[in-house]
């Protein structure tokens, strides 16, 4: 769960979608319909990794904004910092965004690497390029598979067929998540399909 993310955002009332967009857009919708009912249950989700965002609703629409500007903008502050941090250099540090970092091989894997062409820095880089092209659509899918769990583990866990609904959707069966997700209330099911098909996508 965070407090903000640089990604759109949807947010439930209940069972019902009340809004999606940017942050500061959705949390004045959201804080609208609590100003009229403040028992109202809100969930907003990352869009894109379905984390719950956490929004503090107290006061006026300009204090909760005020508070969410503040909150992005030490996120943003932290994230410079620690950027910085990475990409100083000291004496003899090489340039061009390269930061050094130490290696643990066995004698016979630094004979190798040694033995390729350019050297081992080299050669090593080509290994992890090579390495991260190949997990590259597989880590897609996972992380689609994630976000989209995530988000009907929160809203669609007491819908009917839920556990066969996750079954199909794991495995990579289409046709047979959206038929056992028909009879869901219908903005889950539309938000759980949109997920879904990222990960359905990925697949392919």
């Amino acid at each position: 769960m965070s407090t903000t993310t640089p990604h759109p955002v949807i947010a439930f009332a209940g069972a019902h979608r009340i809004a999606s967009g940017q942050l500061a857009l959705v949390a004045l919708k959201a804080k609208e319909l609590i100003d009229r009912n403040d028992s109202a249950a809100i969930l907003i989700f990352d869009d894109v990794t379905s984390e719950q965002v956490e929004i503090d609703f107290r006061g006026s629409a300009e204090q909760v904004l005020q508070r969410l500007s503040a909150t992005e903008a030490g996120a943003a502050t932290a994230e410079i910092t620690t950027d910085n941090q990475q990409t100083a250099r000291g004496p003899g540090r090489p340039k061009l965004g390269v930061i050094g970092r130490e290696v643990t091989l066995l004698p016979r894997h630094w004979e190798w690497l040694n033995q390729q062409s350019g050297g081992a820095s080299v050669a090593l880089r080509k290994l992890v390029e090579e390495a991260k092209r190949r997990s590259e659509v597989r880590d897609q899918m996972r992380r689609a598979q994630e976000s989209a769990y995530r988000f009907m583990s929160a809203m669609a866990g007491n819908q009917v067929n839920f556990e066969e609904a996750t079954r199909a959707f794991f495995a990579g069966d289409q046709p047979r998540f959206e038929e056992l997700s028909e009879t869901w209330q219908i903005d889950i099911r539309d938000h759980a399909r949109t997920l879904a098909a990222r990960a359905f996508t990925a697949a392919e």
